[in-house]
């Protein structure tokens, strides 16, 4: 943990001394270097993320594909997604929105004479154990995760946004970032606010982003694995994850007198949630994924469009937030 820790720590200073430090001077930034500073981290996580994801996930594609990829462009514009949030625009974006909103929030209740909780200083001797204070905060994260992604699958206004990133026909390793902007928005202040109210270092938020984004991009990459009877228990895997996204199974659930939003296998990191919840569907096949209203005709008879680039495809989602698409 040490070694590692150190390397990046020079490596993220020789990023932000070098490009982003007279960067920020150049814009007159000089007051928010220590934003820049944790930016400089964002990047080179997201930079490491890139290299990891083609030169490993790319070839695993290869070897083992679900289905051929025959819509080239549709997967170009779910890299475009991955850039923006790996190379820490979206990140940005939520910052300059977001954040100082944030900051006077806890700030207020600091003066007020609440303070937040240190959760791994709940468990003795956890603070001398970096490797058991960051599995405590992924558990919490990914407790998080699932319940926000339930959310996303359960009210009606919120699944008219998630759509989105379950209308891809073609899934592969870039997937996973394909989101409408509000949707993530929502859904990283949700984790931000998290985040600070258990008291997560910024280091440690950076390695739980990090795992956790490394790991959805494997779940959702073009490949026909899974990980055993027990260890599709332990960890979630490409096959179980492309469950949630086969159409009419992934975002629907039978009831005896209709279909309704819901859906299985919401758990972002571990099938564990799933299992208690009892949405864990574990049954080992690969259906075609997408949202049915993409490919049967709605109550209106027509088939819905979900837009084919970055800009069609956000604005689409707000015309179907509004109900009007």
């Amino acid at each position: 943990m040490g070694w590692w820790g150190d390397r990046f720590d020079t490596a993220q200073q020789w990023l932000f001394e070098s490009v982003l430090q007279p960067l920020m001077f150049s814009m007159g930034l000089a007051s928010q270097l220590e934003s820049g500073y944790e930016a400089a981290g964002w990047l080179l996580v997201g930079l490491l993320q890139l290299v990891l994801i083609a030169a490993v996930m790319g070839p695993l594609q290869r070897w083992r594909p679900v289905e051929a990829v025959t819509d080239r462009a549709t997967v170009r514009t779910d890299i475009l997604y991955t850039l923006i949030h790996r190379l820490g625009l979206f990140r940005l974006g939520l910052f300059l929105a977001v954040q100082p909103a944030m900051d006077s929030f806890f700030g207020a209740l600091r003066v007020a004479g609440f303070s937040t909780l240190q959760l791994d200083g709940v468990w003795p001797g956890v603070t001398d154990r970096p490797w058991v204070s960051l599995l405590l905060y992924l558990m919490v994260f990914d407790f998080v995760d699932y319940w926000i992604h339930r959310g996303q699958h359960h009210f009606e206004w919120w699944w008219r946004l998630h759509s989105l990133h379950h209308a891809q026909r073609q899934m592969t390793m870039w997937s996973d970032n394909r989101n409408h902007l509000l949707d993530d928005l929502m859904r990283d202040t949700i984790l931000v606010v998290v985040a600070q109210l258990i008291g997560v270092a910024p280091g440690q938020f950076i390695a739980i982003v990090a795992i956790t984004q490394l790991s959805e991009s494997f779940q959702h990459a073009n490949l026909r694995l899974w990980f055993g009877r027990w260890g599709e228990r332990l960890w979630i895997s490409p096959r179980f994850h492309r469950r949630h996204h086969s159409i009419g199974v992934g975002h629907e659930t039978e009831r005896p007198d209709r279909v309704v939003l819901g859906g299985c296998n919401f758990g972002v990191l571990l099938p564990w949630w799933d299992m208690l919840m009892r949405t864990a569907d574990f049954t080992q096949r690969y259906d075609p994924t997408g949202v049915r209203d993409q490919v049967e005709p709605g109550p209106d008879g027509r088939v819905r469009d979900y837009g084919r680039g970055f800009w069609s495809q956000q604005w689409r989602g707000v015309l179907r937030l509004l109900g009007r698409a």
